[in-house]
């Protein structure tokens, strides 16, 4: 099994270098979607047969003289499925985007990325080492930097990669000193040695450890403080943002916090911060997303606050609940990503006022979408009904004091989890009516495209570029939607797999939880149907009042940033700058200066004239006989 993970991780490699050697001479879809679908096929297999066992291979890579670094593979169950989300997903946006980039000059070094940048997340997903997988998470960051600006040209996608690099590299520098620090206390990089190394009850360098890496987890998943690049990185093709900000790469920090779930688990003021992280998130974004104007930034804000659910669901020990979760939302945020690439094609817009009436232009998005938008909203059965309902089972049996988990984490997660699910629900059944439904909106004449959007996206408002979708970009939304329907009821059986020894592993709906979140939903989407039925004309974002503005602005989180970071740095910047010229260069001329007027006295006197010579040495002689004098 681990020659087939290795193997996996080696052929979208090869890929991604043959691509960018030989792509503008091969067809690059000939390359990618061959390795995409070879990876795809080696990941299936161990996933089949891991049951729950764990599969280990380790060579070391280079001797350090303390902590060997080792280039090894671990193959679990948490491994395993999410290795398959990640190549199905990346299959599926190849395939994709052979027909959604088919005119881009630069298709050739977008597949090879796309290649890399799949290799990258497996190498995250499969390594047994702690600097390995820094590798493979550095990497993901700067394939993510290239694909979010791969419409350069435009300035929207320069800031918006710029802003998104900058931003997971300040979450990364904490992340890697809680590398160093749980590799010191456990005397090893090995995963499983670290976690063999945690003592029972906690100790203080794994709090500092697990601390110190949820930087990393905020930046990579956009969870508070970090969230705000998320949202700007929608300037990338909508097939990027199906693979890296939907599926795979923003959801690398829960996964790691359910890889060293252990230590986490022995840490409790991490769960705590990891609890209010979560909580200030969900509840924060899902506003946000009710109240966007374009359909990527409702589906971007979405995402930010269903990976909240994630981490919400490892605050308070239900690790089997955040994985499930984070597989069936993979699967049908995905699909409504590239169905929105759809959508946009057919309404020549992105913005939802500039839709309206799509169910008939675009049948099978609306079937598709629609599924989506359901196990986003949590109707049952879809999948993520199943998958919210357990993490919030898993918060309540928390915060009624059963397992080893701090009780507030509890209640803080089941309290925002709740919440959330009202407001995701609200503008789920918002983006639904607005964008399938009522008549065709044409956007004003002359109306700018907004400054976030995918330059590829948009054309003429109100006009598809190129009439109905392709084949090719239609399909993969029929295959997503088949786990986003069917997902879910693994949630019976449970997922043994994963290995239920690790906190609360119950998955089934619980009758509390299950009647809470149904109450929740009925809530959001009925005040959002009956604000619709009321005035189809008008946004029903209008029922946040006065909310709707910050929430709009993402509640001016870059504003906050500008006036505690920016300003103060550029401050800073000026002072030096100031200090730099106006004293330190001041002080070097002076010296430079006064040098040069020394040397110029100095040149005066000796100019060759042998008198002048004479009359100095007999002056210093008559001063020297004049002090001998005087002292004597």
């Amino acid at each position: 099994m681990t020659v087939a993970a290795a193997t996996a991780i080696a052929l979208p490699a090869l890929a991604a270098l043959f691509g960018l050697l030989f792509g503008r001479r091969v067809r690059p879809v000939l390359i990618a979607v061959p390795a995409g679908l070879a990876a795809t096929v080696l990941t299936i297999v161990p996933a089949a047969g891991i049951g729950g066992d764990v599969r280990e291979s380790a060579v070391r890579l280079t001797p350090t003289g303390a902590l060997d670094i080792t280039l090894g593979l671990r193959v679990d169950g948490l491994a395993a499925l999410s290795a398959v989300l990640v190549t199905v997903v990346a299959l599926l946006v190849q395939v994709y985007s052979a027909a959604y980039l088919r005119e881009d000059p630069r298709y050739s070094s977008y597949a090879a990325l796309v290649s890399l940048f799949t290799a990258a997340m497996l190498l995250v997903v499969y390594t047994g080492d702690l600097i390995v997988l820094l590798v493979g998470w550095e990497v993901m960051g700067v394939c993510s930097y290239f694909l979010i600006g791969h419409h350069w040209e435009t300035e929207a996608a320069r800031s918006a990669s710029i802003k998104a690099f900058v931003v997971t590299k300040l979450g990364d520098v904490p992340f890697l000193i809680g590398i160093l620090v749980l590799a010191a206390g456990a005397d090893s990089f090995r995963i499983r040695d670290v976690l063999a190394a945690v003592p029972e009850g906690g100790a203080g360098w794994v709090t500092a450890g697990t601390l110190l890496m949820l930087g990393g987890v905020a930046g990579k998943s956009a969870q508070v403080p970090l969230q705000t690049w998320l949202p700007d990185a929608m300037a990338g093709p909508t097939p990027v943002s199906a693979l890296i900000h939907a599926a795979t790469m923003v959801a690398a920090g829960a996964y790691l916090v359910a890889r060293l779930y252990p230590a986490f688990l022995a840490a409790h003021p991490t769960l705590i911060v990891l609890a209010v992280m979560a909580a200030v998130t969900m509840v924060g974004s899902a506003l946000a997303a009710l109240a966007q104007e374009d359909l990527k930034r409702v589906l971007a804000w979405s995402t930010v606050g269903q990976l909240a659910y994630m981490t919400g669901g490892l605050a308070v020990g239900g690790r089997d609940a955040a994985v499930f979760h984070l597989l069936s939302h993979g699967a049908f945020k995905a699909l409504l990503f590239l169905g929105a690439g759809v959508l946009i094609h057919v309404a020549g817009t992105g913005a939802l006022a500039g839709m309206g009436g799509l169910r008939g232009r675009a049948p099978i998005a609306f079937w598709t979408m629609t599924a989506g938008l359901a196990a986003l909203a949590g109707v049952p059965p879809f999948s993520g009904f199943f998958s919210k309902e357990a993490v919030l089972g898993a918060a309540e049996h928390t915060a009624a004091g059963h397992g080893s988990v701090p009780a507030v984490a509890g209640w803080l997660v089941l309290v925002a989890g709740l919440l959330t699910a009202a407001v995701t629900a609200a503008y789920a059944t918002r983006v639904w009516l607005r964008v399938f439904f009522g008549p065709t909106r044409e956007a004003a004449p002359g109306a700018e495209v907004p400054a976030h959007a995918d330059a590829a996206d948009y054309g003429e408002p109100g006009r598809g570029r190129h009439g109905e979708a392709p084949g090719a970009m239609v399909w993969p939304l029929v295959v997503l939607t088949v786990p986003t329907v069917l997902f879910g009821f693994l949630a019976f059986p449970g997922l043994p797999s994963l290995g239920g020894e690790l906190g609360y592993d119950e998955l089934t709906p619980h009758p509390l939880t299950t009647g809470l979140a149904l109450v929740a939903l009925l809530l959001g989407a009925g005040t959002v149907a009956a604000a619709w039925r009321r005035d189809p004309a008008a946004d029903p974002a209008r029922v946040l009042g006065p909310v709707r503005g910050p929430a709009l602005r993402g509640f001016d989180v870059d504003g906050l940033y500008a006036a505690l970071v920016l300003t103060p740095v550029r401050a800073a910047a000026k002072a030096a700058r100031f200090t730099d010229g106006a004293v330190i260069d001041t002080y070097v001329k002076g010296a430079a200066q006064s040098a040069w007027l020394l040397g110029g006295g100095i040149r005066r006197g000796q100019n060759g004239n042998t008198r002048l010579y004479l009359t100095g040495l007999f002056a210093g002689v008559v001063v020297l006989a004049l002090a001998v004098a005087v002292g004597s």
